[in-house]
């Protein structure tokens, strides 16, 4: 894996193994959550708790705000797969977890915009 693993690279990581301290379960949880469709799903469902599921109510005077629990949308067993954009800063955690990870094909990354081309004056 270390070969595949570079920065400025996009792997698609599968899992495995299931990893067995609670630790790295959480770690690979939040390297799964780093992905940008799972960020757009929570950034929603964060609003959504914010406007509606958070319920103020009094008690003693003060308002208290019953808080509900997030949304997990991501799941770790063996077979999931995440694709991440590797920077230095997560390099760390792919190493402390790459013994329940494979690395599949890198998806190739998306063409560049063709250039405007000029129409021809008629």
């Amino acid at each position: 894996m270390p070969d595949v693993v570079a920065p400025g690279k996009e792997v698609t990581f599968t899992i495995a193994k299931a990893p067995r301290r609670e630790a790295e379960r959480k770690t690979i949880q939040r390297l799964m959550r780093m992905q940008p469709h799972i960020q757009k799903g929570l950034r929603g469902l964060a609003r959504q708790r914010r406007q509606k599921d958070n319920r103020p109510y009094i008690r003693a005077g003060v308002i208290w705000v019953d808080r509900k629990k997030t949304t997990k949308l991501t799941r770790v067993a063996v077979g999931e797969t995440f694709t991440l954009r590797l920077t230095p800063q997560i390099l760390p955690d792919i190493k402390a977890v790459e013994q329940y990870l494979t690395t599949g094909s890198a998806k190739a990354a998306k063409p560049a915009r063709p250039a405007k081309t000029e129409k021809p004056a008629k």
